[in-house]
């Protein structure tokens, strides 16, 4: 049997308790087929043999809640600030990206940061933006809550006086009733999801290259598959045929497996019908397919959490309208995840689920809730019962401090409660939720789930809350795998298994806490080829991609922020706190702009 590809001399992590540990593998038609046995495979011709040089090597990342279809065709538009150390960097970046971009495109910062990651520890004020861009449209979205939009976007989408605010949002305004440029979710973001559509969208030539960098980012990450969560404002079939054609034409670095989210409030069980007469769950195959319905089944269960606002009440109608939906998908076998922020709407959620399965069984069906950070014992035990499972994300490390606040720290020590769900034996897969609230990075959640620190460096869970470096690794790659119906098919390094791998720019299970969140791969291989390598690796690397437009953030900032020689956060913080602008400490009212609005203050200055 000729080897495709040959790893040796590197320290392979498995996750195959029949072999945790290897120092080398061979690859045979796309799969693994030999683990610490290379001497026995032939090589011809075309045979790579790559030399790890001792490299840590883990199996391929799997982030089971990723909004990847839609992040990509608007990722060349938008400029990150994932990882970013200072808000006056921050600023400085949107000040020379504005400068760069042409009417009537915008300057769009679109979640993935947290005021908390800033030396400053604050969100920039208008005056802020409104001075960094006064010409050019400015939109940053900040987790679920609330967006910053300068002058000139508030002109762009035509906000004035006389707009009235959207059901379940809130224009803010000064006190001649001028929108002031904030915008707040009370209780939900379709204001300000609303608001980002109203920007321009890049051509289809342009969203083809935008999904190929965004995939190849996510690959520099070593995130070699995904659960696709769909999202708002993302159309089926239409806002998926750039991603066919990446399938079809061969150019796919990812594995996705997509699910279908509802866009019509009060018409969900009709989108659900017509969609399931145009495709079925499975349909595809290993790169590209169908994964079921959600993360969003009717629009009356929508929880948002916003740690900002009290719980949110959900309406009356929505066990009946969740029944509708449900059942359907139940009869027509078709897998269904459900956006689940509290407990409260969760044990609703879970009478629905019980009355429908005492008709149509929900067992094998492979449903599972995305988030959970509140959800109860109790409610474990019925998930358990029904046969479901529970997709987590690293949120929390985003606004944790917000939580804190609001509920107490004791609460929070339960956000999600993954041990207990590992204990109770539910199927538990790791993600992110990007791009829209968290970042993509999945070594900050890898961070998150390890130490139980958010971003700001608040400490949220006790040790016996914690998982280890080994568990947090298996929910981000066979845990996830339950997700998409591939246990045993990806998620470990053994024989038979899809050869999804990436080698590491740094020993994940020895550095230091902090150095978890700068891990990258420097060799990223699906289906045993290469489609990303840097460092000494280089050479197998498929190829560098031009970026469009000509103006895209990318030129100047591609990807989530990597930390200089030189040690921006030291000296950013010293700055800030020699301007008086930064503490050490958290501020107990931690309500960012918004605390501010509510008390009066115009400028928003803090």
């Amino acid at each position: 049997m000729i080897a495709e590809l040959i790893l040796f001399n590197g320290r392979i992590t498995t996750l195959d308790p029949r072999r945790p540990e290897a120092r080398e593998v061979a690859v045979v038609d796309g799969r693994i087929a030999g683990v610490d046995n290379a001497a026995e495979f032939r090589r011809g011709p075309e045979t790579k043999v790559v030399d790890l040089g001792g490299r840590r090597v883990i199996p391929g990342l799997n982030d089971s809640h990723l909004h990847v279809i839609r992040g990509g065709l608007n990722y060349n538009m938008e400029l990150r600030w994932e990882g970013v150390p200072s808000l006056s960097l921050a600023l400085r970046m949107l000040r020379e990206q504005a400068a760069r971009t042409p009417a009537p495109q915008w300057v769009r910062v679109v979640g993935g940061f947290s005021e908390f990651q800033f030396a400053e520890r604050r969100l920039p004020t208008l005056d802020e933006i409104n001075a960094a861009a006064p010409d050019t449209p400015v939109f940053i979205l900040h987790l679920y809550g609330q967006a910053l939009l300068n002058r000139a976007a508030l002109r762009a989408c035509g906000y004035t006086k006389e707009t009235p605010d959207p059901p379940g949002g809130e224009i803010a305004r000064d006190r001649a009733g001028n929108p002031t440029g904030l915008l707040i979710a009370r209780p939900n973001a379709t204001i300000l999801y609303a608001t980002l559509a109203k920007g321009p969208k890049l051509p289809p030539e342009y969203q083809y290259n935008s999904t190929r960098h965004f995939m190849r980012e996510l690959n520099r990450l070593g995130v070699t598959s995904v659960c696709d969560a769909g999202g708002g404002f993302q159309n089926y079939p239409e806002d998926y045929e750039i991603i066919r054609q990446l399938h079809g034409r061969g150019e796919m670095t990812l594995r996705i497996a997509y699910n279908l989210f509802t866009q019509k409030p009060g018409a969900e069980l009709e989108d659900f019908v017509r969609w399931s007469k145009a495709v079925e769950p499975g349909e595809g195959d290993d790169l590209l397919r169908c994964n079921g319905a959600g993360e969003m089944l009717v629009f009356s269960a929508a929880d948002f959490e916003d740690f900002l606002e009290p719980r949110p009440d959900l309406p009356r109608m929505l066990e009946a309208e969740l029944e509708r939906v449900v059942r359907f998908l139940a009869e027509n076998r078709w897998p269904f995840r459900l956006h689940a922020t509290y407990d409260e709407s969760i044990q609703r959620f879970l009478s629905v689920f019980e009355r429908v399965n005492a008709d149509v069984p929900l067992g094998g069906l492979h449903w599972f809730f995305d988030h959970c950070e509140t959800i109860s014992d109790r409610s474990m035990e019925r998930v358990k019962a029904l046969g479901g499972g529970i997709a987590v994300q690293h949120r929390m490390a985003f606004q944790g401090e917000y939580f804190v606040d609001r509920y107490g720290a004791e609460a929070a020590e339960r956000t999600p409660p993954i041990r207990r769900m590992i204990e109770m034996g539910i199927p538990v897969g790791a993600g992110t939720d990007a791009t829209r609230v968290a970042s993509y990075n999945p070594f900050v959640a890898l961070y998150w789930l390890t130490t139980g620190r958010t971003l700001g460096g608040l400490s949220l869970y006790p040790d016996k809350a914690r998982l280890t470096r080994e568990e947090a690794l298996r929910l981000y790659t066979q845990g996830s795998s339950w997700m998409s119906r591939d246990e045993g098919k990806r998620g470990a390094i053994a024989a038979g298994q899809l050869a999804d791998m990436a080698v590491l720019s740094g020993d994940y299970f020895s550095v230091p806490d902090e150095e978890i969140k700068s891990l990258e791969s420097v060799l990223t291989i699906l289906g045993g080829k290469p489609v990303y390598a840097a460092g000494e690796f280089k050479p197998l690397d498929p190829g560098d991609l031009p970026v469009m437009p000509d103006w895209s953030p990318l030129h100047r900032y591609p990807g989530a922020f990597r930390p200089s020689p030189a040690g921006e956060l030291p000296a950013a913080r010293a700055q800030a706190r020699a301007a008086g602008r930064c503490s050490t400490e958290l501020p107990r009212w931690l309500s960012g702009l918004r605390g501010l609005l509510d008390g009066g203050c115009e400028c928003f200055a803090f």
